[in-house]
């Protein structure tokens, strides 16, 4: 699993069916530290998920990828390969709050 945090949609008018009725989000990946968080590098750093838990721009999320995204969903056969399945309240490192 990986945190994001949400900064924008993606509005697609042609898709896979199977994606019809789900909101696209523009995550953006982060690493957290015993100073906080910084944006992770992974792909530039931004992804598209679907989300699953209801969350919205400005969201800290927790991320699950590939067959576990799929399995999420509902749909195993379904084309997504990252979905936002919570919304996180805190993160804590070596016993300190940092998100």
């Amino acid at each position: 699993m990986k945190l994001g945090k949400i900064v924008g949609s993606v509005v697609a008018t042609r898709k896979d069916d199977r994606l019809v009725g789900h909101k696209l989000l523009v995550v953006q990946l982060l690493m957290p530290g015993r100073e906080g968080y910084r944006p992770g590098k992974d792909e530039g750093g931004f992804s598209v998920a679907v989300d699953l838990a209801g969350s919205g721009t400005g969201d800290t999320v927790l991320l699950c990828t590939g067959s576990s995204a799929r399995t999420a969903s509902g749909d195993p056969a379904s084309p997504i390969d990252m979905a936002v399945v919570g919304i996180v309240d805190t993160v804590d490192v070596d016993h300190r709050e940092v998100l």
